[in-house]
This record gives C-alpha cells, sequence and structure tokens, in this order.
C-alpha cells in the first residue's frame, strides 16, 4: 500500500500535547513552562474546527495543575510520558485512503543524550488506546528531524539524520530508502547544520518548515550578532538548488538564557484546524514573526505564545506535540 505521511495542515482528528510534570527535569522555569503549554493548549483547543486536544501529564500533582490551568474541554491524562517532547517519542500516523497506521521509530534519547521513564513506550501507549494498528519499526527517527510538504517530498538535516549516533549503520541512501517505505517520501530535501546548541543534533522544527507543496520556510538572519545567520543562508541555498519555493522568516536571533546562547526559533510552530501557535520571546522580531504566517496561511489565526520557560527544556510547542490526522 502507498501509505503517506500528511502536511500538518492536513486536518486532524486530535493532537497529544505533553505537559512539563518533573521538577527533576525542570528545575525552577518548571511552573512557567506548565503555564506556557497549557496555553499552548488552549489556544489549540480554542481555536475550533473539531481538534481534540489530550494534555498528557506524567503525575497526579502535574494533571491537577493542569487541569486547573486548561479549558474544560481539554482533554488531561495521566500518564508515564518521560519528557514532554511527544513529537519525538510519540507515533507518526500515516494514511493510504481511510485506512490509518501508527508509525513507532525507536527512539535513544536524542543520541544517548536523555533517558527518562516512559519515553520508549509513551508513543505505542496512546496509539493503541487510541485504536491505531501500530507497525514498530529497527531504527532511530525522531519526528522533530524530518518536516513533510503531504506530496512525497521532506526536509532533514545531515546534521541530524546522518549523525552516527543515531543510525550509525545507515548512509544517506539507506535512510532515504527508509523513509520512502515507512513514510512516502519520494524526495529529500538535505540541509545542513541545524541550530547552534540543539541538542537534539539540529532538528529540522528548528530551522526550516513545510508552508504549503513544495513551498518551505526558513529564517533571515538577524545580523551579524544572529548566531545562526550562516546556517539559515546555508540553508535557504540549498532549498532553492533543489527546486523549492523559498519564502523567509524574521529570525529570533540572538538569545540568551543563564549565559549561555539556546536555540529560539519562531520555526517550531503548530499548524492546528484552525490556529497556528507560534512560539515568542519577548524580543524584536515576535510581531513580524506572527504576521508572517498570517500572510501564509490566511485561513488560519496565528496566535503568539510566550515560550521562553519551555525553551529551557531543550524544545517548544511542536516538539511538545503530535498531531493525529483524520
Amino acid at each position: 500500500m502507498a501509505f503517506r505521511m500528511l502536511a500538518e495542515w492536513a486536518p486532524h482528528e486530535s493532537v497529544w500535547i505533553g505537559f512539563p510534570s518533573s521538577v527533576k527535569a525542570w528545575g525552577e522555569p518548571l511552573h512557567r513552562a506548565q503555564q506556557q503549554i497549557a496555553a499552548f493548549a488552549n489556544a489549540v483547543h480554542a481555536s475550533g474546527r473539531g481538534e481534540r486536544v489530550h494534555l498528557i501529564a506524567g503525575s497526579a500533582e502535574a494533571a491537577t495543575i493542569a487541569t486547573d490551568l486548561v479549558d474544560s474541554g481539554v482533554h488531561v491524562e495521566q500518564r508515564q510520558i518521560g519528557d514532554i517532547w511527544l513529537r519525538d517519542t510519540g507515533c507518526i500516523i500515516v494514511r493510504d485512503g481511510n485506512l490509518r497506521i501508527a508509525r513507532d521509530f525507536g527512539f535513544n534519547g536524542w543520541g544517548g543524550r536523555f533517558d527518562y521513564p516512559g519515553d520508549l513506550t509513551i508513543g505505542h501507549e496512546l496509539a493503541a488506546e487510541a485504536g491505531f494498528e501500530v507497525k514498530k519499526l529497527d531504527w532511530i527517527l525522531e519526528g522533530g528531524s524530518i518536516d513533510v510538504d503531504g506530496e512525497g517530498l521532506a526536509a532533514t538535516t545531515v546534521d541530524c539524520l546522518l549523525n552516527p549516533n543515531r543510525n550509525p549503520a545507515l548512509n544517506k541512501e539507506a535512510i532515504e530508502a527508509r523513509l520512502r517505505d515507512d513514510l512516502g517520501i519520494q524526495r529529500l530535501l538535505w540541509l545542513g547544520d541545524g541550530l547552534a546548541n540543539d541538542h537534539t543534533d539540529g532538528h529540522i522544527d528548528n530551522l526550516a518548515r513545510f508552508v504549503g507543496v513544495n513551498h518551505i520556510l526558513i529564517p533571515q538572519g538577524a545580523g551579524p550578532n544572529d548566531p545562526n545567520e550562516a546556517v539559515f543562508e546555508d540553508a535557504r541555498k540549498r532549498a532553492e538548488a533543489f527546486g523549492c519555493r523559498v519564502s523567509l522568516m524574521p529570525s529570533v536571533g540572538r538569545f540568551v538564557q543563564d549565559g549561555e546562547v539556546v536555540p529560539a526559533s519562531y520555526m517550531n510552530f503548530y499548524i492546528g484546524n484552525a490556529a497556528i501557535v507560534v512560539p515568542i520571546y519577548g524580543v524584536g522580531n515576535d510581531d513580524a514573526a506572527i504576521a508572517t504566517l498570517a500572510s501564509l496561511f490566511p485561513d488560519r489565526q496565528v496566535v503568539g505564545v510566550m515560550a521562553d520557560a519551555v525553551l529551557t527544556g531543550g524544545g517548544s510547542f511542536h516538539c511538545s506535540s503530535q498531531q493525529v490526522p483524520i
């Protein structure tokens, strides 16, 4: 069968969102991170168009906090989730006609960096309880490392997918073949490095996102002080040479937390049925980023939600979510 991973703007039945739950993992920013993830969940829920929001908390205490923070229509569930990054630990749902199946890829804590109880089981658990047939696959792939246009084109980074800490026995051709067999990806745009100090080794969802068929959005550097200006320019050149239509998004620019440059990015937005939720950081390009997405998705409301506390955990709203296509 010709299974295919759908574009994120295709209609969703629901979305799973991880809720920060562990003081050990999050430290002092935990409470604000919880508020920001709850605001993300509320924004998706409030936008409507039938997209059910499931907020997954890792403890009874966190579930109680989540329930107090979210709208009554958001479904709060307590499960052993590990950390919140369901984009990477959750299953990817593919479709062939009316048939949907969950692809459960291997996960090794972003190249052996982190090991939380629940990270290896939460994807299968959520998909199986939602009624999907779950297909376990024997290689490492994180959902945040690829982005698709729904018509067989995907983008990724060499920095991540060819990193020997994931699949050392697989070369470029082997990975392309597996993406074709497992997700229906016929063409793969290889970009180079990811953002500076990204502990995922350069996930694509911080660097470049499809906003239409063969149409990719890439940040534009904010000047010589932007630590990723050369990375953005290289990505733009590669995408154009590949034949993609390229639009540009303002960059967050240099963003420092606890004395370290961190990979703050507007590209970690979530495309819901009726709303696009974009992380913002209280900096000068926030409004311009919202306006850019509004021009690209005139049929959706674009909502900016503060994400600086979520970023302390290593990701943002797209990383914490995994949609279930209709």
